[in-house]
């Protein structure tokens, strides 16, 4: 083979192992471009998205160029939305599912969510969320997480990859081996698992090995240290984690792809080009870029740091060409489950609300002060959210509450206008909620600090104030009436609000 031709061939298999994101409503010709160059994945993000059929319109003409091209979204519901970014979802997150407990309306939620992806265009979701949330402290997992128990969190996370793969849309469990008991942003940097491994076995793992006999084929790795497999590389670059433990181990035959190779816990110290690397060459086969770096030149970048690293000896050409292999039987599978998948539309608010109204909870208080008859004034503490929640994502109850109960008001105050003095919650809280119900809404308060004296210093002044904690339930230190919806999508802030209006939940 001459030089160029092989030139030509390398540049191809690098393609098709990438996992791009482009910026735009409508394919960009590079896109469409790199596609006929034979790049076999594109990755959606809300930035793509105005509705349904508009992204139908767009994975159209993307597969115009290759009809079995991988179409991928992280779509988790809950939380974290992007197919529902402009509006919140109207379906729970994982947390409020694994509350429940009920397997069967955890996959019910999957297919429904599956249906619209799939009417949609999209064949792979980077979901579920295989993490058991075992650390409290967890700055990017909490909700995202069925649980703190393995068992909850297994039996959930295979039902929901059941639910999704029924309605035609591949699931991908994340972020192998376990995310959950971290107390570091993966985004901005490294964290680490520091337990043994069987600690590791019992915890973290059972989830993947459910997610495995679930019929998953595509896991994503996470961007954290697990010293106990490889103190030196995280669990990304780590070919002891992916090949030893994921393949050999669990016994996992399907399509390993990393989690966004631009965050920092793996471009801090091996740059995106080195990270893209050492990941392929750990045993990643697609590379998922773009949810921050979603230029043309960043494809380009990766492509040639790839091939330039078969002809230096530092990726053998082989394991380049295995990654190839697998993303074109991956294409193959999804494509055949998509053309399988069950029709129908998706149920909208149906089964979502459904869902949402059964994880509420109660306290005592909550239930003899309960329902509201006059309009509120609602408090929304709002924190800094992690990267993976769009920031242009709607979430609370004010709204919802302003929709049964007219002529309710709301403040939303975040902890930096506290610290600041920029805002003091006697004039935007208490004042106006004289002669009326104050409704405080929560996001996690047991993680902030700001959020719980905010809670603590309000239900003092208003002991018949209502919270509405719509993170992880924690233990803030109130006695005051509390409604707890475990996650804050849009399906959850309705719940809450009818909960408030009716008096019933669970």
């Amino acid at each position: 083979m001459s030089s160029s031709k092989h030139s030509s061939e390398l540049r191809r298999l690098a393609l098709s192992v990438l996992q791009p994101g482009f910026v735009g409503t409508e394919a960009p010709d590079w896109i469409l471009r790199d596609i006929g160059d034979g790049l076999a994945s594109v990755v959606l993000f809300s930035r793509n998205i105005v509705s349904t059929e508009q992204v139908a319109r767009l994975t159209a003409q993307l597969r115009a160029e290759n009809p079995d091209l991988i179409v991928a979204i992280d779509e988790e519901a809950g939380d974290v939305t992007r197919i529902e970014s402009a509006t919140g979802s109207s379906r729970p997150g994982n947390f409020a599912l694994g509350t429940v407990d009920d397997a069967e309306l955890t996959e019910a939620v999957a297919a429904d969510l599956g249906r619209q992806l799939r009417t949609a265009g999209v064949s792979l979701d980077y979901a579920p969320s295989a993490d058991v949330n075992s650390n409290p402290d967890n700055p990017i997992i909490g909700v995202r997480s069925f649980g703190s128990d393995p068992d909850v969190v297994s039996r959930h996370t295979a039902a929901w990859v059941r639910g999704l793969q029924s309605s035609g849309v591949a699931a991908c469990a994340k972020h192998f081996p376990g995310h959950g008991d971290v107390a570091v942003d993966s985004h901005h940097d490294l964290p680490s698992y520091p337990a043994g491994r069987d600690e590791i076995a019992a915890q973290a793992l059972p989830p993947f090995r459910a997610a495995v006999a679930a019929g998953v084929r595509a896991v994503m790795s996470g961007h954290l240290l697990v010293p106990a497999y490889d103190p030196g590389l995280p669990a990304t670059l780590s070919r002891t984690i992916l090949h030893g433990l994921l393949r050999e181990e669990l016994g996992f035959d399907g399509l390993v792809v990393s989690d966004a190779i631009e965050m920092g816990a793996v471009t801090r110290r091996h740059g995106i080009d080195g990270a893209t690397v050492k990941a392929v060459a750990a045993g990643v086969d697609a590379v998922c870029v773009g949810g921050e770096s979603a230029e043309e030149a960043t494809v380009a970048l990766l492509a040639k740091a790839l091939t330039a690293a078969v002809t230096g000896g530092e990726l053998p050409e082989e394991r380049l060409a295995e990654a190839a292999v697998r993303v074109r039987e991956f294409a193959r599978w999804s494509a055949g489950l998509r053309a399988a998948g069950s029709a129908g539309e998706p149920a909208g608010d149906g089964i979502g609300h459904v869902a949402a109204r059964r994880a509420v909870r109660l306290t005592g208080a909550a239930r003899a002060a309960l329902p509201l008859t006059a309009a509120p004034h609602v408090v929304e503490l709002a924190p800094v959210t992690n990267m993976a929640i769009g920031k242009e994502t709607p979430w609370g109850v004010a709204e919802p509450l302003r929709e049964r109960l007219p002529g309710t008001t709301s403040v939303r105050v975040r902890g930096q206008e506290l610290e600041e003095g920029t805002v003091a919650l006697e004039s935007c809280a208490l004042a106006p909620a004289a002669g009326r119900p104050l409704v405080i809404v929560a996001r996690d308060a047991a993680r902030h600090a700001w959020m719980s004296r905010a809670v603590t210093g309000l239900t003092a002044a208003r002991p018949d104030a209502i919270v509405v904690e719509m993170g992880l339930p924690g233990t803030t230190p109130t006695a005051a009436a509390q409604v707890f919806t475990h996650g804050a999508s849009a399906a959850s802030g309705v719940a809450a609000a009818e909960v408030l209006t009716d008096g019933s939940a669970g």
